[in-house]
């Protein structure tokens, strides 16, 4: 493999720890060569013993085949053994690299993706990748073994009849070059066609409920039927051609099997060799043919799976910006935005001109009707959307230059739609990390979730997606997830508008309270009693901030901040 090679490390990655193992099944697969050997050695020598009336000879071969007969059966169950843990580790080690390089993404390169793919390349293309790959490899190795064993033998009973075996054998190897191309090709399509089924079918699951509530039943059906039909005809494609290699490989075994049998009784009856010599060579051509034939598709299935690896690894890569710079995860000083304009399609700006600052450890709220701009202008903050306008610093330094990583250190964001892994209240909370207990039962006080964890214990099933929650019980596990890892700022998008009056009072209040921590709140509740005590309102409208400063001053300016809190009647 060459050192530039994108495949090199996830290749590596399945012969971590596995070596081992590899160089013993390699081992007893070309041990296992040598029974097939055997066999048409024990076939000959009794035909032969048969055509002498030799009741002794019988027995000569007898002995020798009940022993290959047990040992050829401790070999296989080892090597079967050995084998399935091979695989077991190697695929594993496998997917366990690529997860791992996905989740190195930012929210940026990620939100620009279909997750289809990821579904694809994490499951289909993995079990080609064993298939194609591992099991192609441990069959090449122990081929020019098998294949120097027969022709050894063969030479040993009949050189003549062993060149026309070879002269034959370049018919079959002939067709099989010619074809195996064409087999790279089909096996890439058939993975991104499944990649858009994958895709699909991820997106009609997750939107059953509208499905539903908007009776699109039948035209739903319409989309899976044409994505359905798209993967199939791809599928269809290999198919056909692995069955048009196999016709042009299972026909020329035949002839040569016919042609050897011919020959060699033609040999056999001018006396040049003996009818056992004839069927050794019927048998060992079969072994030969397999050889000759298969290695070329094998080799072209593993061109193909090796190519699913280095698609692997352009997704792994795919629209990450490497690097950036790394900074502390601390806020000095504050978050400023100078002339902010941003949209999702450049010509249609979300928002315009925007400009404001977030001192370190003071607290904010940002209102306005919806589609304003609010989530967008989250989004921005935690580097989710790289192509705005103007300038957007932490400390400073400008956020698309800085590492993702650290601008995860610093800011955590809540957001209105909440996810829930299939696992415990507790993991759902502490992310699958270790942390002291006194701060997890501090998040859990301070988000509003002790009443439901006393109500169903910390070990209580989430359930998938969160549903075995209540919409509110789930916002109250993203907030006490997002106070528990401590980043110096912290992002609410509308995080309250699941709970009821009284709870998100008192998320609020906590959120508001809480020390030497900098907040920026969506929100949609105009309570005057919280809002006054935010130390600054930002006011959005069209993607505009057209107002910003303290409560009162907002009120008795008389704008469109008056507007939405009269409005409001709170």
């Amino acid at each position: 493999m060459r050192k530039n090679d994108p495949a090199r490390p996830y290749i590596r990655a399945m012969f971590e720890k596995n070596r081992l193992r590899f160089f013993l099944v390699s081992l007893l697969g070309i041990v296992l060569q040598f029974p097939m050997l055997f066999v048409s050695w024990a076939l000959g020598e009794v035909v032969d013993v048969i055509g002498a009336g030799e009741m002794a000879g019988l027995w000569r071969v007898l002995w020798p085949t009940a022993i290959f007969i047990a040992t050829f059966l401790a070999l296989e169950l080892t090597y079967s053994r050995l084998m399935t843990g091979l695989f077991r580790r190697a695929v594993t080690q496998y997917r366990t690299l690529a997860f791992r390089d996905i989740s190195n993404k930012s929210i940026s390169a990620f939100s620009r993706e279909n997750t289809g793919r990821y579904l694809a390349v994490l499951t289909s293309d993995v079990e080609k990748i064993q298939t194609d790959y591992l099991e192609t490899i441990l069959w090449l190795i122990p081929q020019p073994v098998g294949i120097v064993g027969t022709l050894w033998m063969m030479l040993r009973r009949s050189p003549l009849l062993t060149l026309i075996t070879v002269g034959l054998s370049l018919m079959s190897i002939a067709s099989t070059l010619l074809l195996s191309p064409g087999l790279t090709k089909r096996e890439r399509a058939v993975s991104d066609r499944n990649e858009g089924f994958v895709g699909t079918v991820k997106d009609l699951l997750t939107g059953f409920s509208v499905i539903k509530s908007f009776k699109a039943e039948k035209e739903t059906a319409a989309v899976f039927a044409a994505s359905n039909d798209n993967l199939e005809s791809a599928r269809a494609g290999r198919f056909w051609w692995l069955y048009l290699m196999r016709a042009f490989g299972e026909t020329s075994s035949v002839v040569m099997q016919l042609g050897i049998f011919f020959i060699g009784a033609f040999l056999a009856i001018r006396g040049s060799i003996t009818a056992g010599t004839v069927l050794i060579f019927v048998n060992l051509i079969g072994n030969l043919l397999n050889s000759f034939q298969n290695v070329p598709q094998h080799l072209a299935k593993l061109r193909a799976a090796r190519g699913l690896i280095v698609k692997m690894a352009e997704i792994a890569v795919e629209n990450v910006s490497h690097g950036g710079e790394h900074v502390e995860p601390v806020l000095r000083d504050a978050i400023e935005l100078k002339d902010v304009t941003f949209g999702y399609e450049r010509e249609k700006p979300v928002l315009r001109n925007v400009s404001l600052t977030l001192k370190a450890g003071e607290c904010y709220a940002l209102v306005g009707a919806s589609g304003s701009g609010k989530s967008t202008l989250l989004n921005l903050l935690m580097g989710g959307c790289d192509g705005y306008q103007g300038s957007l610093t932490v400390d400073g330094e400008e956020l698309r230059e800085i590492n993702p990583d650290c601008l995860y250190e610093i800011e955590s964001l809540i957001g209105q739609s909440v996810f829930l892994f299939d696992d415990t209240i507790r993991r759902n909370i502490t992310m699958f990390r270790d942390f002291p207990q006194e701060a997890v039962d501090s998040a859990v006080e301070r988000s509003g979730l002790a009443p439901v964890i006393r109500e169903k214990g910390a070990d209580y099933r989430c359930g998938e997606g969160g549903q075995g929650l209540s919409g509110g019980e789930r916002q109250r596990v993203s907030i006490a997830r997002a106070l528990l890892r401590g980043t110096p700022v912290l992002l609410l998008d509308e995080a309250t508008a699941a709970l009821d009056n009284e709870t998100a009072k008192t998320v609020t209040e906590s959120i508001l309270n809480l020390a030497n921590l900098t907040r920026l709140v969506v929100t949609h509740r105009l309570e005057g009693g919280l809002l006054e005590k935010y130390d600054r309102i930002f006011v959005l409208r069209g993607g505009q901030l057209i107002e910003q400063g303290k409560f009162r001053e907002l009120i008795d300016r008389k704008g469109y901040f008056y507007s939405l809190y009269t409005v409001s009647g709170t």
